[in-house]
């Protein structure tokens, strides 16, 4: 009977540390001062930076998992372009927002936040409201590829005259470059929590490709404090997997115009099934980086095709 109740109680126990571990709120991420205006958007923000004077272009950022707009803004700092980024719905602001604004036209969420389906909802409601320019570029990084993809099947009206740099994406019928057991998932928590503890202790692993940046440096370490909690994290992950799995091809369709670029030294996605996807896409142009990395806009810059702006 006492051996019962011991090991009823250390369920218990481990039941409610996972738990805990799933909804704890994540520390706040190293936070940045950016002019702009801030929306805060069903679980999600659009951070809205003006041109200096009459922009020439405008470009809507969409990042990836784990990460934050900030990947974007060195790249896009000319002051004649407006930039508009997005920050996941679920994921904390990396900016100290100088100017919150209301979004009156910002309709109730249709998906459940942390999903792709959601953020490809805040992507349009952004590109429908907000730019100045009809010179318009969607750069998507990672699941920030599919998020624009998916932004296009929804609003496919929207996406008529807009050029689309999908950045090493997340494509349908993709997968990640060495796919890990469902079991190991369930472990995502501790080791989220435990990274938090030493966002350096990563460095090591080759995923990350060349590491001699500071920038590229300091965006690592903060990827594990940019949801705001583990369950969000796990979350994104599954519904990531499950998009690529069940995405059909057809969805290329909804974009006119624009470039994938593919890194022939991935570790995160499978260059391979990346490539193989990107065939289908018939009106866009695929440029494969080679010993490029998953984070080609911090190591291969000069791969990114040049910006269309206004005459």
């Amino acid at each position: 009977m006492a051996v019962y109740i011991w090991l009823t109680l250390t369920a218990l126990a481990l039941v409610g540390t996972y738990r805990w571990l799933l909804v704890r709120q994540v520390p706040s991420p190293p936070r940045q001062s950016m002019d702009a205006d801030f929306y805060p958007v069903n679980g999600g923000w659009i951070v809205h930076r003006h041109a200096e004077h009459e922009a020439e272009a405008t470009v809507v950022v969409m990042h990836g998992f784990l990460e934050s707009p900030l990947y974007f803004a060195r790249f896009y700092d000319d002051p004649r372009i407006e930039l508009i980024m997005l920050v996941a719905t679920g994921y904390q602001l990396p900016f100290h927002p100088s100017k919150t604004c209301n979004a009156p036209w910002a309709t109730g969420n249709h998906h459940r936040p942390g999903t792709i389906a959601a953020d490809a909802e805040l992507v349009n409601l952004a590109l429908e409201h907000l730019p100045s320019t009809r010179s318009l570029q969607v750069h998507g990084h990672s699941r920030g590829g599919a998020v624009v993809l998916e932004a296009a099947r929804q609003r496919p009206d929207l996406f008529s005259t807009v050029e689309v740099l999908l950045e090493a994406p997340a494509l349908p019928q993709g997968r990640p470059w060495k796919p890990q057991p469902a079991i190991a998932r369930w472990f995502l928590p501790l080791v989220h929590l435990l990274w938090q503890g030493r966002p350096d202790a990563v460095f090591s692993r080759p995923i990350w490709g060349p590491l001699k940046k500071g920038e590229k440096r300091e965006l690592i370490m903060a990827m594990p404090f940019n949801p705001a909690s583990s369950r969000l994290m796990m979350s994104n992950l599954r519904d990531l997997l499950n998009w690529m799995e069940t995405t059909g091809t057809d969805i290329y369709l909804h974009v006119q115009r624009g470039a994938i670029l593919v890194p022939e030294r991935d570790r995160i996605l499978h260059s391979g099934a990346m490539l193989e996807s990107a065939r289908q896409a018939e009106n866009l142009q695929i440029i494969e980086v080679a010993d490029g990395s998953h984070f080609v806009l911090l190591d291969n810059p000069q791969s990114i095709p040049p910006l269309l702006r206004n005459p």
